[in-house]
């Protein structure tokens, strides 16, 4: 049979799955008995109407032929010509042909008979054939024209919304949500409705099934029908809107509601107060509680126990008390929900007392405790410290008749884990079976992350065997907790095995796993191990995050790599992962801790540009960088934008400032910041203090450093080594050797044991007073104590030739050889100081024996020995320890190259100078200014100009730049002495080289020659630079 209503589709989505809703296009109804019933099912249709009129129907239809000739066609026209019969008739005739023929009816048959029983009244049977009509599972399409186009025909207009409603109740009773949105949408765009309970339950089912997108979907097609919505309707609608989190729509229809000529009920008022509360807008849910009473409307226990328990969760449980007190005096009974509420609030806030008085309470009126109220009674004392006295309410309970659940059990292992009393932890798995609770995955872990916390590995690697053994998988969760605690514990082979033995376990490690992994050992500096878990993390799919990253720059960061470092920040940004203030943090303070302010500066603008906001850490640290590397006007300025951002500076942003200010030796604006911080309520710590002192104490102000040192104690802070070692420095400094000495017998007495530090400084003091005996005592107690140190010996070597007394000084480093290893620092002043007195011979013995320890000799030791051979004239070993230098690969510096010209020239032999040269050049180290210009000048004197040439030419091959300084020299002396195409030639080269501009001319030397005198110290400027400024010199 052609349909009736063409259908024109088109689809929606919604949050879970496809819905197909159904337009309806209006047609002419055409009559069911049309010509394409045969004359033979006529016949047929004639007898069984003929038959249905008949107490025994049944009996007469099987006596007959006509089962024979039953077909869903003939079932159709006999239920549409017996419309008048009596209904029951017509059900029993359906469900006997149905059961005849074996096969499903025709579509318009179920319609037609659900039409007849709504007509009668009959909803029940009319329901249980609308359900066997959706079991022939046809479209909801299909269904809905049938029904529309028998309503048309049957002329069932009196019962037309029972059908819709009947129909969409039982799509709904089966579960399928979609398809009733879906005919209901479909239908009110004929003129068929569903009624207004209709809507309001499907709104309501759809609301809890959480089918958000759909309930706004059937709730604008009820308001584009004009629909007048209810109270029913209006509170369903503000419970939406509370469960999507937009509460304040939902107060908002709840007042506008009389408005529409619908007054809230007590329901309403309940829905709205519970999402006001749910939203932490406690004080408006009181204040609509008030409003509903002025509506003569009278809150219920519910109304009360919802804010009692909002208030409880805000943490005002006192309120939440004042609420159960207003409560009781209307008359209302509070249940074991509302002490609960309390109960828990008052633990949450860690008032223990208070929540037993509430326990008490709820006994005395009779309201049994049960297991949650137990549960939060426990869980609260577990978090609050007092574990044993919440393990002891197990016994109250069973005692009542209460069984412990396995999260009760959780609680307390918890509490024991905060403890880190792991026995009673482990015991209590132990008495959970003995329960015949069988421990979760969850209360394994929580066992698990507890013994890793606490360092007991090995037991919480025999809890994940037991875990297992027990037919348990752990989850990636505990292995995480697993790997961490052996990471932490040093054991990273162990960690790695377990890790390995997760994914054997099927278990695939997620972000979080590998992100603990890296970051262990990247703190432990193995980075190419770390690298391979970041490939492998990649290859799974997994995508590395601002914390995975984070940890590569940290180690790289703590590895003294900031090139490496910046190389992972620069991948990081290529990724499309946006850093986290830490990585910046982390970034700047490597920087500045390189020495790099100038790029850490950059970060920190580039991180505001990316708009990351830097934290009070952030800003410190920076500040802290450029105050250490004398940069305080920059400090300041970033100073000053870190209150425009409305932060407040810590301690530590002040102290890093003050103490920049104290090494410039800016004292008055060292103290204008200390008396600023007091004045913002930042209490200054030892650390503020220590920088003070140290900056008084440079200043040469030992009255005012002495007056801030005796005051530290007074204002609650405790004296630490480094403050001694400030003062007793600035005395030994000062010539005041004998408080220096008298404050390092105090220490002990104040409870702080002198370090290396204090006694070297000691040590540097008695060798400037001159005395080396008092310095060598001083050494031999360090000695005695433990922590002497090579620096110290340094400083004791350093003060016995500071005071010419160099055999001794070499004595000493004979006698504490086998003590103490002598570092390049010991050999490198002994050396120095031999030299400069003369000492050679003894110097070169030195010398020998340092290199005989396997100490690879310095630049600045290379150095002091040819000062020494040039002061007594040895040119020859010059010559001979300068060519070692060199093939050990040593750069040369600007005062070896001097002394080595100086040398050449007073040999009158500066061919050496060009050996010397060709022998650097060679090795490919770093040429010096003067050399090249020394070179120069002499082959200019000399008038051999193609050997000038030469040099030049090889010079620009090696990528060597000749100084505008130097060149102009050149060109001008070339050309006072007449010599113009050897200064055309070396011109040439200059132009093939790019050390100037093509277009540059002599003429151009000529005319600014007194210009390039003037900025001959202009060091790394561009030639093109060079030129310009010349030009404005000489304008």
């Amino acid at each position: 049979m052609k349909p009736l209503f063409p259908q024109n589709k088109f689809t929606i989505r919604t949050d879970r799955c496809v819905i197909t809703r159904t337009r309806l296009v209006s047609h002419k109804s055409k009559r069911f008995h049309s010509s394409q019933i045969s004359k033979e099912n006529d016949g047929t249709v004639r007898g069984i109407t003929a038959i249905l009129n008949h107490h025994n129907w049944p009996f007469l239809l099987e006596s007959s032929y006509l089962p024979q000739k039953l077909n869903p066609d003939v079932i159709l026209s006999v239920l549409h010509q017996n419309q008048l019969v009596d209904p029951n008739r017509l059900l029993g005739f359906f469900n006997w042909s149905s059961r005849q023929m074996g096969i499903c009816p025709n579509l318009n048959s179920f319609s037609i008979l659900a039409i007849v029983l709504c007509n009668s009244n009959l909803f029940a049977h009319a329901n249980g054939v609308l359900e066997r009509m959706i079991e022939t599972r046809c479209p909801v399409s299909a269904v809905l024209d049938s029904i529309v186009s028998c309503c048309r025909e049957c002329d069932g207009s009196k019962s037309n919304h029972v059908v819709f409603d009947i129909l969409i109740s039982s799509y709904k009773k089966k579960g399928m949500l979609n398809e009733a949105a879906s005919l209901f949408l479909a239908a009110k765009k004929g003129e068929f409705q569903p009624s207004l309970v209709c809507c309001n339950s499907l709104l309501k089912d759809l609301l809890k099934s959480n089918k958000m997108e759909l309930f706004w979907k059937v709730y604008d097609a009820m308001v584009e029908a004009k629909m007048n919505p209810d109270v029913y309707t209006y509170t369903t609608l503000i419970r939406a809107y509370c469960k999507v989190g937009n509460v304040g729509e939902g107060k908002k229809v709840l007042l506008e509601m009389e408005e529409k000529g619908c007054s809230p009920n007590l329901v309403t008022y309940n829905v709205t107060i519970g999402g006001l509360c749910n939203a932490g807008l406690v004080d408006e849910a009181l204040e609509l509680k008030k409003l509903m009473t002025e509506k003569r409307l009278v809150p219920d226990g519910y109304t009360y126990s919802i804010l009692i328990d909002g208030f409880c969760k805000q943490k005002r449980s006192r309120e939440a008390k004042f609420i159960l007190g207003e409560m009781s005096g209307v008359g209302l009974n509070s249940d074991h929900v509302v002490y609960t509420a309390l109960i828990d609030g008052f633990m949450k806030e860690g008032n223990a007392e208070e929540a037993f008085r509430i326990k008490d309470k709820m006994v005395a009126r009779g309201v049994k405790l049960n297991l949650i109220t137990y549960n939060a009674i426990i869980n609260g004392l577990c978090k609050i410290g007092r574990t044993e006295k919440a393990k002891d309410l197990l016994g109250e309970m069973t005692a009542l008749g209460i069984k412990p659940e396995i999260q009760t059990y959780t609680y307390l292992i918890e509490g024991y884990n905060r403890e880190q009393n792991m026995n009673e932890s482990c015991e209590l798995l132990v008495e959970m079976k003995e329960r015949n609770l069988e421990p979760t995955v969850y209360a394994f872990g929580a066992v698990i992350s507890g013994l890793c916390r606490s360092g007991h590995l090995q037991r919480a690697n025999l809890v994940l065997e037991k875990m297992i053994a027990g037919g348990l998988k752990p989850n990636v969760v505990i292995y995480t907790s697993l790997i961490v605690g052996h990471l932490e514990g040093g054991n990273f082979e162990e960690a790695i095995d377990i890790f390995k033995g997760m994914i054997q376990m099927g278990i695939p490690p997620d972000v979080l796993c590998y992100n603990c992994l890296i970051i262990g050992l990247c703190k432990a500096k193995k980075m190419e191990e770390a690298r391979t878990y970041l490939l492998e993390m990649v290859e799974r799919r997994l995508k590395p995050n601002e914390y995975t990253y984070g940890a590569f720059i940290s180690g790289h960061i703590m590895s003294g790599e900031i090139s490496i470092a910046d190389g992972y920040f620069r991948e990081m940004l290529g990724s499309g992962i946006v850093p986290n203030c830490v990585v910046y943090t982390t970034l700047i303070d490597g920087h500045c801790k390189s020495g790099d302010v100038v790029g850490a500066l950059s970060i920190f603008r580039s991180m505001i540009r990316e708009g990351v906001l830097p934290d009070v850490q952030t800003y410190s640290v920076l500040i802290h960088g450029l105050s250490t590397d004398g940069k305080l006007q920059e400090a300041k300025h970033v100073f000053s934008e870190l209150r425009d951002r409305g932060l407040v500076p810590d301690v530590f942003t002040y102290s890093s400032l003050i103490s920049g200010f104290c090494k410039h030796g800016d004292m008055i604006e060292a103290f204008k910041l200390h008396d600023e911080m007091c004045r913002n309520g930042i209490s200054p710590n030892t650390i503020t203090y220590n920088a003070l002192i140290d900056g008084l104490c440079k200043s040469g102000d030992m009255e005012s450093a002495r007056e801030l040192f005796d005051g530290i104690s007074d204002r609650g802070l405790a004296l630490t080594v480094v403050t001694y070692t400030t003062i007793i420095d600035g005395y030994c400094k000062s010539g005041n050797l004998a408080e220096a000495l008298r404050l390092l017998d105090e220490m002990p007495s104040r409870g702080v044991l002198p370090d290396c530090f204090v006694y070297n400084a000691l040590i540097r003091g008695c060798c400037k007073e001159g005395n080396t005996d008092k310095a060598l005592s001083l050494y031999q107690e360090m000695t005695q104590k433990g922590f002497v140190s090579t620096v110290t010996f340094n400083t004791l070597v350093d003060g016995f030739c500071i005071m010419g007394k160099l055999v001794e000084a070499s004595q000493l480093v004979k006698d504490m050889a086998n003590k103490l290893v002598p570092d390049h620092v010991t050999f490198t002043i002994l050396i120095d100081y031999l030299c400069k007195a003369g000492m050679m011979k003894e110097a070169e013995q030195l010398f020998l024996v340092m290199q005989n320890r396997n100490l690879i000799p310095t630049i600045v030791m290379y150095t002091s020995l040819l000062h020494g051979y040039s002061r007594i004239g040895a040119r020859s070993k010059m010559f001979s320890l300068f060519e070692e230098l060199v093939a050990r690969g040593i750069e040369p510096d600007e005062v070896t190259c001097s002394i080595m010209v100086d040398a050449c020239r007073e040999e009158s032999d500066m061919e050496k100078a060009f050996k010397l040269w060709d022998e650097i050049s060679d090795k490919g180290l770093m040429k010096n200014w003067n050399f090249y210009e020394a070179i120069i000048d002499v082959k200019c004197k000399k008038g051999e100009f193609s050997d000038v040439l030469a040099f030049i030419d090889k010079m620009g091959n090696q990528g060597l730049i000749l100084s505008p300084a130097i060149y102009g020299n050149l060109l001008h002396g070339l050309q006072e002495a007449g010599y113009e195409d050897n200064a055309a030639r070396v011109l040439e080269i200059m132009v093939r080289f790019k050390w100037v501009p093509d277009s540059t001319t002599l003429n151009d030397f000529s005319n600014h020659y007194h210009a390039y005198a003037y900025y001959k110290n202009v060091g790394n400027l561009s030639n093109q630079a060079a030129l310009k400024a010349a030009n404005q010199v000489e304008t």
